[in-house]
């Protein structure tokens, strides 16, 4: 059995662990929601995973891997996918609790609009390649749900602790790439990659960190009425 991905996931860990500890983030009273929030997003986010782990769109080198599964995936890709968004909402309470000001949440739906049209612009480009398929698909209908439909305003903080989370997203996505920990096929993706990972590759993250903030964000909201 080998522990690499397992390691780089609990190193990922670390993160949230130390957010959390800030008392003033309230990881007690909004844990509930958190944990629920983000077992959720794995839960959505792990089906057109395993989908494209069957079709060879994503393929996991084993001697990396600890030989655990479940529904089919490695249980560290499962341990990752909550991991990502669970460390995206401690960058976003974190971020929340140190810059409070919401003021430029009145730009959000133009760089919102600006994201269905990148969105748009990939599915016409690459809808025959399963990973910007699925990728862009996803992220599409999130957005325009939570901007044209849902009424919970927060998109401006969502945006800025994306960014913030690209930075673990990225040390942690170039070693699983560069190792191989994990591989794609090009033929499935617009075969445009940075440090060895697809360009859909952080869109697919985006997707993930929208659910599970907005998640949140309405489990909060309702146990207050």
């Amino acid at each position: 059995m080998n522990y690499t991905y397992l390691l780089i996931n609990l190193a990922l860990l670390l993160l949230p662990v130390l957010l959390f500890s800030i008392r003033q983030l309230n990881f007690t009273d909004n844990s509930k929601f958190i944990i629920l929030a983000v077992l959720i997003s794995v839960f959505a986010f792990s089906i057109p995973t395993e989908f494209m782990t069957q079709l060879k769109v994503i393929v996991f080198n084993p001697p990396y891997l600890s030989g655990m599964t479940l529904w089919q995936l490695p249980v560290e890709e499962l341990l990752l996918l909550f991991l990502l968004p669970l460390s995206g909402i401690a960058v976003y309470l974190f971020l929340n609790h140190r810059f409070p000001d919401n003021g430029p949440e009145k730009y959000s739906l133009a760089f919102s609009n600006i994201m269905l049209g990148v969105c748009i612009a990939m599915l016409y480009f690459g809808h025959q390649k399963l990973y910007t398929l699925f990728t862009f698909s996803i992220l599409f209908v999130f957005i325009l749900y939570i901007e044209y439909v849902n009424s919970i305003r927060f998109m401006y903080r969502f945006y800025r602790a994306f960014l913030v989370t690209l930075i673990p997203f990225y040390i942690v996505y170039g070693v699983l790439a560069n190792l191989p920990v994990l591989q794609y096929n090009s033929a499935e993706t617009l075969n445009f990659n940075q440090f060895n990972i697809p360009f859909e590759t952080p869109f697919y993250f985006m997707g993930m960190l929208l659910l599970s903030i907005y998640l949140f964000e309405f489990f909060k909201l309702r146990s207050r009425r």
